[in-house]
């Protein structure tokens, strides 16, 4: 497959064969299947962690348990761009000023968690 088209025609191959797969599972699934599977009692009832629910279906959550995971996901997901920079911190030509940006991210991360402190979020009551 030589030419302005050979990519393309590469292209529709493999297209080609991805929707044959995906057809030949289908119908595979299709033939196998039981005509009429068993419907066992209690099939379709819900269940938590393997017991029975107990109470009804709506339970209201307190606001502080989502600040906690916004904030652990944030300080995290920061904390992250840290690996990145220790390892090219070590490489010639990055000096000071690679160690300057280091400290504007650090400061703001410092910044958002002494205001999260002062507006006592981070107390467990």
């Amino acid at each position: 497959m030589q030419g302005y088209l050979g990519s393309y025609a590469t292209l529709g191959l493999v297209l080609a064969a991805g929707v044959l797969v995906f057809v030949g599972a289908f119908g595979a699934n299709r033939l196998l299947r039981p005509a009429h599977p068993a419907e066992p009692a209690g099939k379709r009832l819900t269940y938590e962690s393997g017991v029975d629910p107990v109470g009804g279906d709506w339970a209201q959550a307190q606001i502080r348990y989502y600040v906690y995971a916004y904030l652990y996901v944030l300080f995290a997901v920061e904390a992250v761009f840290l690996f990145p920079w220790a390892v090219v911190f070590d490489r010639p030509g990055f000096g000071l000023l690679t160690v300057a940006e280091m400290g504007v991210f650090v400061a703001v991360l410092a910044l958002g968690i002494v205001y999260a402190w002062r507006k006592k979020i981070l107390t467990w009551t």
